[in-house]
């Protein structure tokens, strides 16, 4: 993929763009359980109370608070409420709690979790010791200051017997006033403790505890808090909070319900927001591997264009076909996964991990477990898997390279019969790519199921210890829940992960492919500083010799001619003496290995090919026509149509064209299917002629046409040729159709064995004396 970096860096913004809204998205899922979690645990647990910080405190309770907490917590406590008079409290206030007279009302901007720990110890045990009288704990508290009563009446009782004895003796000494006064104090302490225990009013005692006994309380709680988690205390803290606001008249299945409602909407709100940016970062994703894969298709077009048959000869067609096309949708597929993935999946994972150790650090082992597990699986599967992805792509290459033979040989194999060979053929190709293909979706498609048999596990794995925790106090149900829900999150991410470490080696085997057509160096290119002639002088071979790439022997040797403007130069010869490797020379499909080849004075390697091609028209031994109308396919190559009507003359093309429903607006199918081969011979030759070239190639270009309309085509030829002082280069196989040439060039194994005349080639040629007599009879030859 990194060799394709350019073609994705101009897609830089909406990528991050991307990535801005899959990470917005991610914060959106992460938020989720959160308040799922809440709405359990505050909204549905805790009646709709979150913490220990209520809006408001009648001065009785307050107080109580400020006696339960710290001289510190007492400060910040202080700091973040107000006094306010019954008469000044709002009308809102007054209807939602009605009881309530004076108040103390919490303050606007203030740091709500720093109040929360500095309330905490305080609201407990305000809960505990004063609002819930007869809970356990003030019932144990009660017991031990009813003991803590006697054991003081007891000595009281003792110090008053001393006294007696000790005013028997002496009423006014010093000793036994001071002795009297400390008595009167401690049953004024006695009385007063007697009182504070009918009330149960446990604050008083409370009070008179020193600070050391404070402290030991406070520790006590403090180390329950780490034992059993923030989320637990702070649901004890909000009993009070729940407690006080019954105490001033608040309806507290409202604000439950209103609690409720809120948190559902945020969450409602907030599952909104990511299906927004999950559209949008989808919609991004999409749009940046759609232009991609637009792009590499055009460059990957453009260069097998500029293609010489050097390079052709290195790739096969069907190659081509599949590198631009399934090659191409892979990278697509990859670059849309990579963009919605490669971030997603670790925010994701990573995310919900840490808020499944804030929510529960007790089962955090559960996740490691899985994580572990799951690396193990998709080291595995991506072993088994990933071999295979580059062995499919080749597979695909011979597929339709099958497909492609048999469709354009199908008239071949009709006509031999070999239909069952082909089809035996293509059965193997298709075979092996099914096996292939059917080994991979196997190895993928049991993924799925282990990881959610793998999921299943886990939940069932967290709800039995999430319930041991919740049993002991340690775990809300509204946390365990949220933590199930991370769990998946993080296995979610690990299938993430796996699914890009699988499908990225695919793609890359893909675009390694699609870049080593990109990064061909083409040997045929035009020259950094091109020359042109405004001459017509025609072609000249100087000493050519010229082998194909990869081969050992010259296909051409020494060849030297001169074809001059508006004469007709031919060539002729057996099958496989050059005859088409030369004429390819001309318009640079190929280069000389060594001399020559110069067009209007100049060396066909010093035009720019634009320039070179133009200039000349050729019509190959297959005349290919395009899909589309006879008129779009005769005008392919010219600036316009001021040469149309004298082409289709030429050629002969007219009287069949009249003929076609829609005449020059017929139909053509692809390959030119839809016409005879003769007709298709016509108007590839009427194509050549419409572009009014200097030099006129034809490649075989006679030998679908009989020999009536070839003689025809042949002498408005000549006839155009001197009129236009036209370069005609003639490669034919039938002597009738070249031995009217202005020079005939005989060659055989490569090399010139012959150049002249028809007469006198046969008089001096023994080669074209050999073809000349296998084709014509001596009479026909005499007569010529």
């Amino acid at each position: 993929m990194i060799k394709l970096r350019k073609y994705i860096l101009p897609y830089l913004l909406p990528i991050l763009l991307a990535i801005a809204f899959i990470f917005g998205e991610a914060q959106t899922e992460l938020a989720l359980p959160d308040y799922m979690g809440d709405i359990v645990t505050n909204g549905i647990q805790a009646g709709g109370f979150k913490d220990s910080v209520a809006d408001v405190l009648s001065p009785q309770t307050y107080r109580q608070v400020m006696t339960y907490s710290t001289k510190a917590h007492q400060q910040t406590i202080k700091d973040s409420y107000r006094y306010v008079k019954a008469a000044d409290v709002s009308n809102d206030l007054k209807q939602t709690f009605p009881k309530g007279k004076n108040l103390y009302v919490l303050k606007k901007n203030v740091d709500r979790d720093k109040l929360n720990t500095a309330m905490l110890r305080g609201m407990i045990l305000y809960y505990t010791l004063t609002g819930n009288k007869n809970s356990d704990t003030s019932k144990k508290f009660l017991k031990n200051i009813s003991k803590a009563i006697k054991t003081a009446k007891d000595k009281y009782a003792k110090g008053e017997k001393a006294y007696q004895q000790l005013a028997k003796v002496a009423a006014v000494a010093p000793q036994a006033v001071k002795m009297k006064a400390q008595l009167d104090q401690a049953k004024k302490q006695i009385d007063a403790m007697e009182t504070a225990y009918q009330k149960k009013d446990l604050a008083y005692f409370f009070k008179q505890m020193s600070t050391k006994q404070k402290q030991k309380i406070y520790d006590s709680i403090d180390k329950q808090m780490k034992k059993m988690g923030t989320s637990t205390m702070n649901m004890a803290g909000s009993r009070a909070v729940k407690l006080e606001y019954k105490r001033l008249g608040a309806s507290t299945s409202k604000l439950q319900t209103s609690y409720i409602k809120t948190a559902g909407l945020k969450m409602l709100g907030i599952a909104l927001l990511g299906s927004v940016v999950t559209i949008l970062a989808g919609l991004l994703a999409s749009r940046v591997g759609a232009g991609v894969a637009r792009d590499l298709r055009l460059a990957l077009f453009e260069k097998v264009e500029s293609f010489s048959n050097t390079e052709m000869d290195r790739f096969s067609t069907a190659s081509l076909i599949t590198r631009s096309t399934n090659d191409i949708t892979q990278i697509q597929q990859v670059i849309v996964l990579m963009i919605r993935m490669v971030a997603y999946a670790p925010i994701l994972g990573i995310g919900a991990l840490l808020h499944a150790l804030d929510s529960s650090p007790s089962m955090t082992w559960i996740i490691g477990l899985v994580i572990l597990l799951i690396f193990i699986i998709l080291m595995i599967t991506m072993g088994l898997a990933m071999p295979k992805f580059k062995i499919v792509q080749k597979l695909i290459d011979k597929l339709n390279l099958s497909m492609r033979e048999n469709l354009t040989g199908m008239l071949v194999i009709r006509a031999f019969g070999n239909e069952k060979v082909s089809e035996d053929r293509f059965d193997e190709s298709n075979r092996n790519l099914t096996k292939v293909n059917l080994f991979t979706n196997r190895v993928m498609s049991t993924l799925m199921p282990v990881m959610m048999f793998i999921m299943n596990t886990v939940a069932l794995v967290i709800v039995y210890a999430g319930a041991k925790q919740i049993d002991l106090g340690k775990l809300q149900i509204g946390s365990m829940m949220a933590f199930v829900q991370y769990a998946m999150m993080i296995i979610m991410a690990f299938l993430m992960v796996a699914m890009i470490a699988i499908f990225i080696p695919r793609a890359s085997i893909s675009a390694g492919r699609v870049a080593e057509v990109l990064e061909t160096e083409v040997e045929i290119e035009s020259p950094a500083e091109s020359k042109s002639s405004e001459e017509n002088t025609g072609v000249i071979f100087d000493d050519v010799t010229f082998t194909y790439p990869g081969s050992q022997e010259a296909a051409l040797e020494h060849i030297s001619f001169t074809a001059p403007a508006g004469k007709t130069t031919a060539f002729i010869g057996s099958t496989g003496s050059g005859k088409s490797s030369l004429i390819n020379l001309i318009p640079r499909f190929y280069d000389v290995t060594s001399g020559k080849v110069t067009v209007d004075g100049i060396d066909v390697k010093d035009y720019d090919l634009q320039d070179l091609r133009e200039r000349i028209g050729l019509v190959p031994q297959k005349g290919q026509l395009l899909t589309g109308t006879v008129k779009s396919n005769v005008l392919y190559g010219a600036k316009d149509d001021s040469h149309l009507a004298e082409a289709l003359r030429v050629s002969q093309s007219e009287e069949f064209v009249d003929r076609l429903p829609g005449k020059l607006e017929a139909p053509i199918a692809q390959g030119g299917s839809n016409v005879s081969g003769g007709q298709r011979q016509r108007l590839a030759i009427a194509r050549a002629l419409a572009k009014d070239p200097e030099i006129l190639v034809f490649d075989d270009s006679f030998s679908a046409l009989d020999f009536k309309t070839d003689a025809k085509v042949r002498l408005e030829l000549t006839k155009m040729a001197a009129k236009e002082m036209t370069t005609v280069l003639l490669v034919g196989q039938r002597i009738a159709s070249i031995m009217d040439a202005d020079q005939i060039i005989v060659l055989d194994e490569g090399k010139i064995v012959g150049k002249g005349k028809h007469q006198d080639l046969l008089k001096n040629c023994q080669v074209y004396r050999e073809i000349a007599y296998s084709q014509l009879s001596k009479e026909e030859l005499a007569d010529a």
